[in-house]
């Protein structure tokens, strides 16, 4: 199990370039909704529950991940993305 914020959990969604949620449901064989749903949406009638459990508190409140794939996928990319920036900035110096 690993717990985050959700406000974290958001943070992250946001910061990922626009194809990733589709790019991580096509990867790990899932419904472009229950990737929607891992992080925060309610797309229940074609995506599926993905074991998260949320709990208030402050930074708005905790997620509870039974299985965090999805995260460590997301965090995998938003990783390509910064060491693309990196060579990107690089070159240019």
């Amino acid at each position: 199990m690993r717990a985050i914020t959700f406000n974290e959990l958001r943070r992250i969604k946001d910061s990922l370039p626009n194809g990733s949620i589709h790019r991580i449901a096509d990867e790990l064989g899932l419904h472009v909704d229950t990737v929607r749903n891992f992080f925060g949406g309610f797309h229940f009638q074609s995506g599926k529950s993905v074991g998260i459990h949320f709990e208030p508190g402050p930074d708005g409140g905790l997620v509870i991940m039974d299985d965090s794939t999805v995260l460590d996928r997301a965090l995998n990319i938003l990783a390509e993305e910064n060491a693309k920036q990196q060579i990107r900035e690089a070159a240019q110096a």
